[in-house]
């Protein structure tokens, strides 16, 4: 799995005229050693692919780090690559400009000297972007826990409790099947809060007679999943049921027909069109979607703005949305992967009209 990885990265490095990458991100270092320590630099050369970190990782990461050569770095990390460049005569070196403080750059400058540095951008994000099918495999297993997840929360949600003591729990399930925490900062909204679309779980208690949206994942084996939903309790105010049909109705007509070499933005137009078709437009006001992996967000994203091609292998999400300040909002979100033909669905939760 890592050699390929570093195979595809060197023919990219190629493409640039380089002959050496560092790798500073966790999650592209993760990504490309399987090394899941909390330190380390990856240097990919033209010969050689060179695991750096320091003493406490030295029996783990040559465990993990399958193909890699684990080197234990001196006091100054940039002086160790500097030797290790040096040994093999290269003379410039590719960095991540958009994993670089400034003043990390200016370490690198002083100590990596007269090394000419090259900033490059999405090499092993571009990559990233393809799961290959022992991704999927993980991706599903994180996607079945947040149905699961989903499921439990369903027998405790009831008037009187807090957003908080709802969003504990789901936490608490997750970590007991196996997560490593939840993908992101849970989102449960109810009531009014139902209308912030990043309505994260607060100390509000929750009403009878209105709506209650989560919006969740499980990060598994480092993979993400990414799952909303909105229930109903009690009997809330019809306008609200006019919005789930109509945000449930876009949201699966985008599943109908989202298909490779479609673009973001095509993607997006497919949930996008419907809701503003019944004058909803305005209250639907981010993307439909965006890439899922070893991060919530990454790309490609479907969105109004976005030209990138949806290509097989692929997971991103669709999750149209209507908010309505004062009153409360629905989002509907599933995971799904391109394929040849079409698209595979991860997460499998109902989407009717529920209400407890």
């Amino acid at each position: 799995m890592s050699n390929k990885r570093v195979v595809k990265l060197r023919e990219k490095l190629q493409a640039k005229g380089l002959t050496a990458m560092l790798v500073a991100s966790p999650i592209n270092r993760r990504y490309l050693t399987g090394f899941t320590g909390s330190a380390g630099y990856v240097l990919i050369t033209r010969d050689n692919a060179y695991l750096l970190t320091d003493f406490r990782y030295m029996t783990q990461a040559p465990q993990q780090a399958v193909g890699f050569q684990v080197v234990e770095h001196g006091p100054k990390v940039m002086e160790t690559v500097k030797d290790l460049l040096s040994s093999e005569g290269i003379t410039s070196l590719g960095f991540e400009q958009d994993h670089v403080t400034y003043g990390v750059f200016s370490t690198y400058s002083e100590q990596l000297a007269p090394m000419s540095l090259v900033p490059v951008s999405g090499l092993v994000e571009d990559l990233r972007i393809f799961k290959d099918a022992e991704e999927l495999s993980i991706m599903q297993r994180a996607a079945d826990l947040a149905d699961q997840t989903f499921s439990h929360v369903l027998t405790l949600l009831a008037a009187g409790k807090t957003e908080r003591e709802i969003d504990l729990e789901m936490e608490m399930f997750m970590r007991k099947h196996g997560a490593t925490s939840s993908s992101f900062d849970t989102i449960v909204a109810s009531g009014e809060r139902s209308a912030l679309p990043h309505g994260v779980a607060s100390e509000r208690v929750i009403q009878g007679n209105e709506f209650v949206t989560f919006d969740f994942g499980a990060l598994l084996d480092g993979y993400c999943s990414d799952l909303t939903r909105t229930v109903a309790l009690g009997s809330p105010d019809p306008k609200l049921k006019e919005i789930y049909d109509i945000v449930l109705e876009a949201q699966l007509h985008a599943l109908d027909h989202i298909k490779p070499g479609m673009t973001g933005r095509e993607a997006d137009a497919l949930t996008r069109d419907i809701i503003t078709r019944y004058g909803y437009g305005e209250y639907f006001g981010h993307s439909t979607g965006h890439g899922l992996g070893m991060e919530v967000h990454e790309s490609p994203r479907l969105s109004k703005l976005s030209d990138d091609v949806l290509q097989p292998g692929m997971v991103v999400t669709v999750e149209p949305g209507i908010y309505l300040p004062g009153l409360g909002g629905v989002r509907i979100e599933d995971d799904i992967v391109i394929t040849e033909s079409g698209i595979h669905i991860l997460t499998s939760s109902s989407k009717d009209y529920t209400v407890l």
